[in-house]
């Protein structure tokens, strides 16, 4: 579930923090830039783990700032595909159940991925597992175990059009479109994960007493 990513970069080192180790002055820009976003086909970065090496810096004129090239270990969170994991329900909906795990969201088992027999109950809102006559419901914030189906991530990064899109005087039609090709864009994450519990063991915790 965690590992260790190595990247290099250059670190931009302001005059204030000319007192502090290079070690430490490194460690905090890293983390700032770094720490709970996704870097694609890596994962979710957690932390800076530790600096591995150092190139002095140049200070320009420009801005009185030192540039240091960094060698450095970051902690990742990717999981394997068909590794287990234990979160959190977060919320259901036709479509499925949302999963936490308290630093990520965007866990979701499908409809089709859940215990045969479970059916959505729009009353509750919440699944239920229909096993042997007996209702087994998938309460908000209960323990879930899952196993990792697949991962996606997903390239957030501007593209020329839209930056020309924006560039320009937009007509009351173009500046609808640009407004829902944004939401929609929004509301897909930058990486996720799907997810399956139709498996013996696997579901709620309490439905196997563990």
């Amino acid at each position: 579930m965690f590992w260790l990513a190595q990247v290099e970069d250059t670190v931009k080192i302001e005059p204030k923090n000319f007192g502090k180790s290079d070690n430490d002055a490194i460690s905090e820009v890293l983390n700032t830039k770094f720490a709970n976003k996704i870097i694609p086909d890596v994962g979710l970065c957690i932390c800076v783990h530790d600096i591995l090496e150092t190139v002095p810096g140049l200070i320009l004129h420009l801005d009185g700032c030192s540039y240091m090239k960094a060698k450095f270990r970051l902690v990742m969170f990717r999981p394997y595909v068909g590794e287990i994991i234990t979160g959190r329900i977060m919320s259901c909906s036709p479509a499925g159940v949302r999963v936490t795990l308290g630093f990520f969201d965007d866990i979701l088992i499908p409809a089709p991925a859940l215990q045969p027999g479970s059916e959505f109950d729009p009353a509750e809102q919440v699944w239920v597992w229909n096993y042997e006559g007996e209702k087994m419901y998938m309460d908000i914030e209960e323990p879930i175990r899952f196993r990792v189906l697949r991962e996606v991530f997903t390239d957030k990064t501007p593209t020329a059009d839209m930056a020309a899109t924006a560039g320009r005087r937009q007509s009351a039609a173009d500046a609808s479109a640009t407004s829902d090709l944004q939401a929609n864009s929004a509301k897909i994450p930058p990486y996720s994960l799907t997810c399956t519990i139709a498996e013996d063991g696997l579901g709620l915790l309490s439905w196997w007493g563990s």
